[in-house]
């Protein structure tokens, strides 16, 4: 964990504080961790994922590998059961 500077101190009494790293130019908002678990909670979804999303990801993971021109061969495991 970082130690903040009074500057940086003073930018987290603004509305909406943020910070730019100087290398790579990428902006940061910043919140309090209690609030950032809330998000955290509210946007993480733990559940089971559904057969719908199971195999959406399937195929994603498939054409990453390259099995984008294997549809032939899914569709013959599927006819015999598999």
């Amino acid at each position: 964990m970082i130690e903040l500077t009074e500057e940086q101190r003073r930018e987290l009494d603004g509305p909406e504080p943020q910070a730019r790293d100087p290398q790579t130019n990428e902006t940061y908002v910043l919140v309090r961790a209690d609030v950032y678990e809330r998000l955290k909670e509210l946007l993480y979804d733990a559940s089971p994922w559904t057969d719908e999303e199971l195999e959406v990801r399937a195929g994603e993971a498939g054409k990453l590998a390259g099995w984008e021109d294997m549809d032939e061969y899914d569709h013959s495991w599927s006819r015999q059961g598999f």
